[in-house]
């Protein structure tokens, strides 16, 4: 046991956890932490232009290496700017960390500089959110908050630590984080199992709807598994393209919002959905039966019992691990007698497959001038590596790339969800290069959103974070502006907006900056700008007026 100021306290539990970057703007209420990271290099602190960003890289961090995303803050507006951040980690179920460093404590309940009821701001998005009244209790708090944000359903927390708290004296002792948490997962009932085996035994078209929990729980080999050997045909949830490969014959396509029109009909006809990881969310069903058919029997497996059966009824509910779930139902499938037979199930899902692909293969002779949105997703096919993660930002042109990019691995698919914020895909690609440095990482991005926290480019630059950035200019918020188009007459207001050149104003902050205007041009840039070594911007001009359809129907009554 030794003796330590609280911010030598804080970052010693930060290496416990095997944090290796904390993000965030310099601010005088946690000096004490950083000062400990001036002779102690383990721990890098990235130095951002806006908290929100920060919140956003620390969740794009932890949502592809499945570590904590640790943020750094201030007071006041520093701790006010993270919360869209955070709430992005909340709909993705991220172990983001915000730690802020307060006022005083002799100063809280008179109105104070940079004052606020940051417990009460931070409850709603976040799993825990707790503030540090005494140094010595530093060490329990922060093994609760960083037990909460990594167990079960993963997701965010904050913790509070007043600045005279963070400079006081306290004796510590280093722990593991096995000896503060459980390390094992949960694991599935048996009889829940057995019923699940015999639901999805005498279905005749069953289908799997994959979502998140699946990525989270390391199960994409054993759902991979079970498709194969029982042909269940897969789809994926909205936004969750990334949990099964893209390329396996049984992988229709993304369900939902700005999803696969053939994963949706597949899901239509299925008599059997085997739910596992998902919560069968807002833009994965829009909570009807457009795609899932009331008659079908439901099997869903979730590591948080809230969700089963929340939306649509459930013939077998399962709690538990998705792995843990997965390995138990393939071996529950093995060992049983003969299925239902399923040729002509097979043979219709690998059709809509097929149809999919060609439904994309002819977009890439989409030859207008500028160019279309579903043109760029064609040739980005052919360019981008396999196990490229790929950022979507929120709006219409990203929207395309929901049914576009073909994603081969897992933790390679990072969107908004269920947020739907603009600015989120450049700085959540950064975080993402910096937990994997290995991956080709891009972000797509409309000309609206990009420019929300294009003040990055500065940050990518000064810490050498080479992430790509593809700038789809359309001059507007092609998103409401589509609304407007179909729901509106075309009375177009507040939608239309002015912009930069993106690759000049990319060189300007000493990144590498190209425009691309003609379709033969697109996989070339790319590929220079992937191995350029520095970050890079990509600007396209698309057609102004080419847009998805709305995701709902807005109508004057």
């Amino acid at each position: 046991m030794s003796e330590v100021r609280g911010g030598r306290a804080v970052v010693d539990l930060l290496k416990a956890e095997g944090v290796r970057y904390v993000f965030g703007i310099v601010g005088s209420t946690f000096l004490d932490v950083l000062d400990a990271l001036y002779d102690d290099h383990s721990v890098e602190y990235v130095n951002v232009r806006h908290e929100q960003a920060g919140a956003f890289m620390a969740d794009g961090l932890a949502r592809v290496t499945g570590l904590p995303g640790v943020c750094l803050v201030t007071a006041g507006p520093g701790a006010t700017n993270v919360l869209t951040g955070v709430a992005a980690a909340h709909v993705a179920h991220s172990p983001v960390v915000v730690l802020v460093g307060g006022l005083d404590s002799a100063h809280y309940g008179k109105d104070a500089f940079q004052e606020f009821d940051l417990i009460s701001m931070f409850r709603p998005v976040t799993k825990l959110a707790i503030q540090v009244t005494k140094a010595q209790r530093i060490p329990e708090l922060l093994h609760h908050a960083f037990r909460t944000a990594m167990t079960g359903r993963p997701g965010p927390v904050m913790v509070e630590i007043p600045r005279d708290v963070l400079a006081d004296e306290l004796s510590v002792t280093s722990a593991p984080p096995a000896t503060y948490r459980a390390t094992q997962p949960p694991l599935p009932h048996p009889d829940a199992i057995r019923e699940a085996a015999r639901v999805l035994q005498h279905a005749q078209r069953p289908l799997m709807i994959v979502g998140g929990g699946v990525n989270r729980a390391g199960a994409n080999d054993v759902v991979v598994r079970m498709a194969e050997r029982h042909g269940i045909p897969m789809i994926t949830a909205y936004g969750r393209c990334d949990a099964v490969p893209n390329g396996h014959p049984l992988y229709v396509g993304p369900l939902g919002r700005a999803g696969s029109p053939e994963a949706a009909a597949a899901c239509k006809r299925a008599d059997a959905l085997l739910v596992a990881g998902s919560r069968l969310g807002h833009f994965t069903t829009h909570f009807d039966n457009r795609y899932i058919s009331p008659e079908a029997a439901i099997v869903q497996i979730d590591i948080e019992g809230r969700d089963i059966g929340r939306y649509y009824p459930v013939a077998v509910g399962i709690q538990a691990d998705a792995r843990e779930a997965c390995v138990a139902l393939l071996d529950a499938l093995d060992r049983a007698h003969a299925c239902a037979p399923r040729g002509d199930w097979r043979r219709e899902a690998e059709g809509l497959r097929a149809q999919r692909q060609a439904r994309l293969a002819a977009e890439a002779a989409l030859d207008t001038k500028p160019m279309k949105p579903q043109r760029v997703y064609a040739e980005l096919r052919r360019a981008l590596p396999p196990g490229t993660i790929v950022a979507l930002d929120a709006g219409a042109a990203p929207a395309y790339g929901y049914d576009r990019v073909e994603f081969s691995a897992p933790r390679t698919c990072l969107t908004p969800l269920d947020l739907g914020g603009l600015g989120f895909a450049f700085p959540e690609a950064l975080g993402a290069k910096l937990g994997r440095p290995e991956s080709p990482v891009l972000a797509i991005h409309g000309d609206g959103g990009f420019l929300m926290n294009v003040q990055e480019l500065e940050t990518a630059v000064r810490h050498r974070i080479n992430a790509v950035t593809l700038v789809m200019n359309n001059n507007c918020w092609g998103s409401e502006k589509a609304y407007q188009k179909h729901f509106f007459g075309e009375r177009y207001i507040g939608c239309d907006i002015g912009n930069p050149r993106y690759d000049e104003l990319a060189r300007l902050f000493g990144a590498d900056g190209y425009y691309v205007d003609h379709p033969d041009q697109v996989g070339d840039v790319i590929r220079a700008a992937l191995s350029a070594g520095k970050p890079a911007v990509v600007e396209i001009p698309i057609d102004p007026d080419e847009f998805p359809m709305p995701a709902a129907s807005v109508r004057r009554r």
